[in-house]
């Protein structure tokens, strides 16, 4: 039997690096890229309910750090199936010890990874290459009244792009900075 995922901490509790098999073969190859009965205790309990696809063009370009509030609040499975990308999730939730900690890891279509993101952490990532695409996994529905984000570019959280920012879009170049009242999620 195929263990097809092999789950990696990280140093911030709940984010889990998802490593998936592939096999390979004359054809192509074969990768799964989620499995319920596998992935359900990182899911607590919950199930799939959104797939979505980007298409990021240039490369630099900086999308995020979205989250939703509860009861809307998500996991997410990202994965990147073209491209290279440093994918980011900040640490959000209220009392946690790594509160506004972040951690990236690298996606690439070749290195077979995905990024599981609990509840309570804002996302965002930066293409590394050109004409990036991304599959998103979520347990929750989007809902626009229980949407929140922040700045990418917010100096309190001490992140460095690796890459020199191209592009953002004007909603998320106008996200808030942080603030002394922002006192985290709870969930």
């Amino acid at each position: 039997m195929i263990n097809h995922f092999t789950l990696r901490s990280t140093p911030i509790e709940g984010l889990q690096l998802i490593e998936r098999s592939h096999l390979n073969d004359s054809r192509g190859f074969f990768t799964r890229m989620f499995c319920q009965h596998t992935l359900q205790n990182l899911l607590k309990g919950k199930s799939i309910r959104q797939v979505n696809h980007t298409l990021t063009r240039q490369k630099g370009t900086i999308r995020g750090l979205h989250f939703q509030y509860p009861p809307y609040a998500e996991v997410k499975i990202v994965t990147c199936l073209r491209g290279k990308v440093w994918d980011i999730a900040v640490d959000l939730r209220k009392g946690s010890p790594t509160f506004l900690h972040h951690h990236a890891v690298l996606l690439t279509q070749e290195n077979y990874r995905s990024y599981l993101i609990p509840e309570g952490f804002a996302h965002g990532f930066q293409a590394l290459t050109s004409d990036c695409e991304m599959l998103y996994l979520h347990t929750a529905d989007y809902a626009e009244t229980f949407e929140g984000a922040f700045n990418a570019l917010d100096p309190e959280l001490l992140i460095k792009w690796p890459e020199i920012v191209t592009e953002r879009s004007t909603r998320d170049a106008s996200h808030p900075m942080l603030t002394e009242d922002f006192q985290g999620i709870e969930l």
